[in-house]
């Protein structure tokens, strides 16, 4: 019987897989190899286990971390002035950059047996999240050499010697670090590279021995203006044989000193204004001695996998913090504005335009805090999750996109003039930058996240492209079989599941929880089935030319990206003991995540080019139409209500948002005029009502509404003078900067600018 089987239907069905299988590149197999399927397995599987998902750690900082946060990076942040930094000095301060080295802020994944700190994914992700929403150039210069440079490559892949020598010297500041990958002619496409090395032998240190001649060009190097060590990636050849057989050994990566005689360093790029080191750097023809290669002569060829290991650094903690640190400064500040600035006679925030705007910038700041801290829980547990980090890059670097700009609207002219006052411009040029590093994102989300998920995290699709790639045919038919009709059986599941749920709304579905989330379980669970079986129909549809369908691709990729999103808020939701005050948010996250990844499928189905696949789709997953809504007006109001009212809830979605404690601070400024304005609103509401008991006259000033409040005794002194000093301190917030005639404070760099005249200036308006 078995025989028949695979004679009549494994068997055709193997020479028919083996015709449309999608051509893998050398880098894009290693890259699959690589790393590990953690919860976006689970998901695509079309049967999340949520207790597994509840039984992930909570993450938490060790002792030694929480005080690093509270002690250094706190002093820290008191030492930036992120103004002057950015347009005046071009550079952080001397003093700073002393106290970044000294106190080992470039040593937090450092171990401690070479005298780093030793940090966790989660500390560091927290560490760069605070600095950001301080000072995005102290942020990104801090983050570089603890996410995929010299550092981490060394950790897990040097020799002894090279560690022992090394890392002592990077946990101390004595050597700055810099990793150059990207060139005039390689980006994304990181096979292409161009530079090149070729073994051979040459003179180092007076003697002859085994090395490599190599040339390159790269660009966009952060730290490479200062740095005292680069770290290299560049194809290497042995034409002569010298270390194999194998002459095209592959990406090799090498650590090469900044002052060795050849290497062309200290050049700078300038990266949207801001003032982080960035820059270029060439050699030509200059030896090397084979030692220098990171892990010696036995990685010549391994540095794809070696960098597509470490990348979870970058795309994981690195990026997914500037973006987090985005939603912290937006929310803390916008809700404040909101509160403070008056139009027509009210705070801007009970618009309703305004209000839409602002519950986005709170309910994505709910999902990036979750997705951050989901992310860095996977890998803290040891995992290198190329699928997950990919998601985390992409949607955590658009959402911040999104909510700046809805903060940019809100604060409107206040937000555009440049100076000392504005806490969002820096950040406004900064996020072009947190979107293109590490792969653009069109990159990754058209190519990445479900080309390779698809693939990488299928319980059945990577097993049944190894059984194909067989060069024993015979056994490669034989273990096909197998996985063919186990394939067949997960399909039929997943289609009547999602058939089943969707005809019933999930309502029978299982979900391990109770309470205001419990249908939120059950909704995920059905679209993950959906997108299981969607996944499968695409695929034996298109084939390998799925893999060129990238706007396809995309949306299919959008759809895993919000039931991982989804996942995390509800994770977090968890975590923090089902704070009730937490409800606006995720409510608002989870009718998000939802109903963009139930549209994303919608999409993906309108545009699949089989009309009959399409159609037995829509059939399966949405047979009474797509029914998930986005979040209603009701619950938009709701957030956005929240973020104006202070309290614990607004201390605990904001609570990385630095907010310095002098007079001038920008952050510091508004968050005392809200607060100052909250504290007044019952006097502000007697005013209120005596104007609409027609006790006082609306078109009245207010020193003269006050006045008037005072002779009718519907305000006390005290109570008048609380107004004054409140309206006092909220007017100051909402001014901006300005200059000379010139503008030479700003163009002479150096020179002191006149925001001390200036806010002496507002102090007396007010």
């Amino acid at each position: 019987m078995s025989s028949l089987r695979q004679k009549w239907i494994s068997d055709p069905a193997f020479k028919w897989f083996k015709q449309v299988l999608p051509p893998l590149s050398s880098t894009e197999r290693e890259a699959m190899e690589a790393g590990s399927v953690w919860w976006d397995g689970q998901l695509f599987s079309g049967s999340p286990d949520w207790q597994t998902l509840h039984q992930y750690p909570k993450p938490e900082l060790t002792a030694d971390e929480q005080s690093f946060l509270d002690n250094q990076v706190e002093t820290l942040l008191n030492m930036l002035d992120d103004y002057k930094v950015v347009q005046e000095d071009r550079d952080l301060p001397p003093e700073v950059w002393e106290y970044i080295r000294r106190e080992k802020f470039f040593a937090l994944i450092i171990g401690k047996e070479f005298g780093g700190l030793n940090f966790s994914a989660h500390a560091n992700s927290t560490i760069v999240t605070k600095i950001a929403t301080r000072s995005l150039s102290a942020a990104v210069t801090i983050m570089v050499p603890n996410s995929l440079g010299p550092g981490e490559l060394l950790s897990h892949y040097g020799t002894q010697e090279q560690k022992d020598y090394w890392l002592p010297r990077l946990a101390d500041g004595t050597d700055i670090p810099c990793f150059a990958l990207t060139g005039p002619e390689a980006g994304s496409d990181a096979g292409g590279i161009p530079d090149k090395g070729v073994v051979c032998k040459g003179m180092h240190n007076g003697e002859e021995v085994l090395g490599i001649r190599l040339s390159w060009n790269k660009r966009y190097i952060t730290l490479a203006p200062v740095a005292t060590v680069l770290g290299l990636a560049f194809k290497l050849d042995d034409p002569d044989h010298l270390l194999g057989d194998k002459e095209n050994l592959g990406i090799t990566c090498a650590l090469i000193p900044a002052d060795h005689e050849g290497v062309e360093i200290g050049e700078r790029h300038d990266p949207l204004g801001l003032a982080f080191m960035n820059g270029p750097t060439r050699g030509e023809d200059i030896f090397i001695p084979m030692d220098w290669l990171i892990g010696g002569a036995d990685y010549a060829g391994k540095g794809w996998r070696m960098l597509v290991e470490c990348l979870s650094a970058g795309r994981g903690i690195s990026l997914p913090a500037l973006g987090t640190a985005v939603g912290h400064l937006t929310s803390r500040t916008t809700g404040a504005y909101s509160y403070v600035r008056k139009q027509f006679g009210m705070s801007i925030g009970k618009f309703e335009g305004v209000a839409d705007a602002m519950a986005r910038i709170g309910g994505m700041t709910y999902m990036l805090e979750a997705a951050r801290t989901l992310t860095t829980t996977s890998l803290d547990l040891g995992e290198k999750p190329g699928i997950v980090t990919a998601i985390a890059k992409y949607h955590m670097t658009e959402m911040a996109r999104t909510i700046l700009n809805d903060s940019m609207d809100i604060h409107s002219g206040r937000a555009i003039q440049t100076g000392p006052m504005n806490y969002l411009a820096h950040h406004y040029y900064g996020i072009p930058v947190a979107i293109t590093v590490e792969g653009a994102n069109i990159l990754t989300r058209n190519l990445m996240i479900f080309g390779q998920g698809a693939t990488r995290c299928h319980p059945f699709v990577l097993p049944e492209m190894e059984a194909a790639a067989n060069p024993d045919e015979k056994a490669g038919a034989k273990a096909f079989d197998g996985l063919l009709f186990k394939h067949m059986s997960y399909a039929i599941k997943n289609s009547l599941g999602a058939f089943t749920m969707a005809l019933t709304g999930s309502r029978f579905a299982k979900s391990h929880t109770s309470g205001p989330t419990k249908q939120y379980y059950r909704d995920m669970t059905r679209l993950s089935k959906a997108l299981a079986v969607t996944t499968d129909f695409a695929m034996l549809t298109l084939g390998g030319e799925l893999k060129r369908k990238e706007m396809l691709s995309a949306r299919l990729g959008d759809a895993l990206s919000y039931l991982y999103l989804g996942s995390a808020v509800l994770k977090r939701y968890e975590d923090e003991g089902r704070q009730q005050a937490d409800l606006d948010y995720v409510h608002y996250a989870m009718n998000h995540c939802l109903s963009e990844a139930a549209n994303a499928l919608s999409e993906a189905y309108r545009n699949l080019p089989s009309r009959i696949a399409a159609n037995m789709l829509k059939l399966l997953v949405f047979p009474f139409g797509n029914r998930f809504k986005a979040p209603s007006d009701k619950q938009k109001t709701k957030v956005a209500e929240s973020l104006m009212t202070p309290g614990e809830h607004r201390d605990r979605l904001t609570h990385l948002c630095h907010i310095g404690e002098k007079e001038d601070d920008n952050v510091g400024l508004i968050e005392r005029a809200f607060i100052a304005m909250y504290g007044i609103r019952h006097l502000e509401r007697k005013i209120i009502k005596a104007i609409k008991d027609g006790k006082i006259v609306k078109s009245a000033t207010l020193q003269e509404r006050l006045d008037s409040a005072l002779e009718q005794n519907i305000l006390t002194q005290d109570e008048v003078e609380q107004v004054l000093a409140a309206d006092k301190i909220r007017y100051r917030s909402i001014q901006v900067d300005h200059f000379s005639h010139d503008l030479s404070e700003i163009r002479t760099h150096g020179q002191k600018t006149k925001t001390g005249k200036a806010t002496k200036k507002l102090d007396s308006a007010a």
